[in-house]
Order: C-alpha cells, then structure tokens, then sequence
C-alpha cells in the first residue's frame, strides 16, 4: 500500500507540476508587471461586461466594440470590420519591425447560460455562456497589448504591436477568413493564450478539422399508401452513416469522426424528400484529415447511387492542427515561471472546494492552479481543434493555458462559465496577459529571435509548403449562429 501511495504521490506531481510563485523580475519587467496589477480592475470589469452579454460568433457587437474602444482610447489605430468579418478587426501602435501580433477571442457558446455560483443554476437574461472563457482571453490579450504599448511609449522602443480581434472562433473560424485574405502576410510573431484549469505554455500540437454538411434529396411519397413512388432522402443519410461507422475499424486511432442528422423528415408518414447530416473530421495531421474527408465525400455518392437520390455537401469550416515552435514556446514558458501561477483567497478555495464535488477532479486540490506545468514539446495533437492552428502555419506562433478555472475543470462545462464569471477568471487572466506581455518585451528587445522561431517554422512545414486554406473559396458563414 506504501508504494502504491508514493506511485500516486509522484504522478500527481508530474501532473500538476512544479510550484511557482513570481520570480524575480529585471526593472523594466517589473515595470510592466506593476502596471498591469495597477489595470486589474479595469480589464477585469471589461471582461466581467463580455461575460455577462456571452454573444455569439460573428454576433459580438458589444464585446468587440468595448475592446476596440479601449484600445482606441490608448491610442492603438483600429481596422474594423478586417477581412469583410462583422466583428473582427486589427488594432495596431507602433511602427517598424518586428510586427509582433497578440490574438484575442470574445464569443461565447450556445446553451451553456450560468450563473458565477458553484452550483448550477443558470443566469436570467441570456441562453448563451463563456464556457471556453473568450470573455478573459480578449480582455487579457488587450491588457497585455495595451502593457506593452506603455511600456514601448515610455523606453522609445521601436517596432510594432497589433491586437488582431478575431470573432467566432467556436465553429465559425474567423482566423481562418482572416488568414485567407493576408492579414498576417507581415507579421513576424503570433502570441496568444487561452483559459485553462492550470498554467502552461507548452510547444503544442492540435487536431486538423474539416467539417461539411452533406444533403440528399429524394422523392416524397405517402409511406403507407405508395412508399414504390418515393425515394427516401433519409435512406441516403443513413446509409451514409453506416458506411462511414464500418470505416473507424480501418482508420488510425487518432483519427475522430463524428455526425449529427440535423434534418431527417418532417413526419413518420411522408417519404422524406430532403435529409441533413453534418460531419467533422479530424487528426493530427491535416493531409490524413483531407484524406478521410475525401473518403467520406465518396461515401455520401455511393450512399444516393445505392438509395436512389442525390446528394451535395458544403464545407462548413476547415481547420489547420498547430504547428509548434519551440523557440518562442521556450520564451513563453520561460516568462510564466517568473510570473507564478494562481494564487486562492480563503473565500476562493471554498468556492474552488465547492464547485469541485461537482465533477472528478482526477484528486488534484485547489492548490494545483498555483503550479506551472514542466515544459514539453508534443509534436501531434491532443484532443481539441482550433483556428489559431492556420495562422501558426503561416507566421511562427506560440501560446499558454491559465488557470482561470478551478483544477479539473473541462472547457464547455458550466463549471468554466461559472469560474470564469469571478475573481478566480481574473486572476487567471491576468497572469496570461502578464505573460504575454514579458514574451513581448523579449521579442523586441531581441529581434533576432524572429529568424530563428521562421527558420524553425520553414523546417516544421517544409520548404515547398503553401498555405491553402481547408474551406476553399467559401464565404464566411456569417449566419451559422442564427436560427
């Protein structure tokens, strides 16, 4: 039993990782890091407002006017409405190189409304809720921006800093449109962050996505009466369906596909003349994911040969996997060990306590979010997929996870939006904009470093890469939130 407890002991420490309090900081550093514990308040508010409007993607009218507003007023130029997208946009201060650009997200997930209580109860007067934390991810990307926009101010330190505001990244794939219309043609350096239950700023991988709705058409017919006239649009769906369940055995095991019918027929009585499905497909590597998407547009065909209909499908959106870059990885994770993780009130750990008899926390304690996790590089991705993978293909890109959630907690939960809503979200953000903000000041001070992340970014992707976006020539699916 002794050695099974020290086995436990020692995976729990690999886990949550080395414990990490603000170390000491060069002069200049420490001037950022005061200024920005001097703005908390102010950016916490600012995230509190997109928390409590939580609107949807291409919907963030008030959150992302309030974010451009505040960098407006700090003296940052604005481009709205960047790349046609409604509520995206470019703000930048400075001049010259290196162009370093720091990413915010602001929309919120459907269905997930919660109160900032450590039991669920939802909050009145909206269905939708931060349940990926964007509410802090923009807020603490502009404080971070605005940081270092003072501190280039006060030291006469030249170069360029941009807030790139980007809508809609939860299906929507505003970074994707923005990609494909060459608004990161001359930048040098992406930072970014996103809410987590614990701190790390890993050399990560993701998964590529493709998704696409796939329609069948058929004949409609009384099912009873003459079914012989009809030809069910269903039948096509779901032959599709179960040729593309007997394709996982034959797949690799990274490999993740899933459906939904989103229509499937009127009424039990009526041939069905139009059906639905929608599919994502994903794995760490975007050729295999183009791959089994191909695989899966000849099942669709081969579904309506067999069925007697037709079919179409239209891309819906199409997602790089994040090419990591170590060198700037490094830079990062180097920063957030100086800065420490976060630290609990009294009040915050009985909230922390609380909302954790609500899930299987894995044994970690509320003392986990003060730890930095041990730098890794991981080569293939995880389980999740993001737009911020197409730009990190493109121009060398780097980010962190902070611990704006209570330990254990998983994204899309309401245990994220209900964290998220408190002083435990903004401590998290803060020491991510905190972060960024030091990486920054790094990359300017040394601009060589931007050769070496490229030279590092050419050999990951290799010389005859060309980016060629996964949704094709297809709009952007402004309207893919509306009902």
């Amino acid at each position: 039993m002794k050695k099974h407890n020290l086995l436990l002991s020692t995976l729990l420490l690999s886990w949550v990782g080395v414990l990490s309090g603000q170390q000491a900081l060069s002069a200049e550093k420490q001037q950022v890091v005061d200024y920005l514990n001097s703005q908390q308040d102010r950016f916490s508010q600012c995230a509190d407002k997109i928390w409590e409007w939580s609107e949807l993607g291409y919907q963030e009218e008030q959150s992302s006017g309030l974010l451009q507003e505040i960098l407006e007023e700090e003296g940052f130029s604005v481009q709205k409405k960047a790349a046609d997208l409604p509520t995206a946009f470019v703000a930048s201060y400075g001049s010259g190189r290196p162009v370093i650009a720091i990413l915010a997200e602001f929309d919120a997930l459907p269905g997930l409304s919660q109160a900032a209580v450590p039991f669920q109860q939802k909050r009145e007067g909206n269905k939708n809720g931060h349940a990926c934390g964007h509410h802090l991810f923009g807020s603490g990307s502009v404080a971070a921006a605005v940081a270092v926009k003072e501190w280039m101010k006060q030291n006469k330190v030249s170069g360029t800093i941009r807030l790139y505001g980007t809508p809609a990244e939860e299906g929507g794939g505003g970074k994707v449109f923005m990609v494909r219309a060459g608004l990161f043609d001359d930048v040098d350096v992406v930072l970014h962050w996103h809410p987590a239950s614990f701190n790390s700023a890993d050399a990560g991988s993701s998964l590529a996505v493709k998704s696409a709705k796939f329609r069948f058409y058929g004949n409609a017919a009384h099912a009873a009466g003459e079914p012989w006239a009809g030809r069910s649009a269903l039948d096509g769906v779901e032959a599709m369906n179960y040729m593309a369940n007997l394709m996982r055995e034959h797949v690799e095991p990274e490999t993740r596909i899933h459906y939904v019918i989103t229509q499937g027929g009127d009424a039990p009585n009526i041939v069905p003349a139009f059906a639905e499905v929608y599919y994502y497909a994903r794995h760490p590597d975007v050729a295999k994911v183009k791959s089994i998407f191909e695989s899966l547009v000849d099942m669709s065909e081969g579904a309506a040969k067999g069925t007697g209909t037709r079919t179409d499908y239209e891309v819906i959106m199409g997602l790089y996997n994040l090419l990591p870059n170590e060198t700037l990885a490094s830079m990062m994770h180097a920063n957030l060990e100086k800065i420490g993780g976060v630290f609990y009130t009294p009040e915050e750990k009985a909230f922390a306590e609380k909302i954790m008899t609500t899930y299987d926390a894995g044994g970690l304690p509320p003392e986990a979010a003060e730890k930095i996790q041990p730098f890794e590089v991981r080569e293939r991705g995880g389980y999740a997929s993001t737009d911020v993978g197409d730009i990190s293909w493109v121009v060398p890109t780097a980010d962190l996870g902070a611990a704006t959630w209570v330990p254990g907690t998983a994204a899309h939960s309401w245990q994220a939006v209900a964290a998220g809503g408190t002083s435990i979200g903004h401590k998290g953000m803060m020491v991510a904009a905190k972060t960024i903000a030091l990486t920054t000041i790094d990359i300017l001070r040394d601009p060589a470093v931007t050769e070496k992340a490229k030279a590092e970014l050419n050999r990951r992707r290799g010389k005859a890469f060309s980016y060629e976006s996964l949704v094709g020539d297809r709009e952007p699916p402004i309207d893919y939130r509306q009902k």
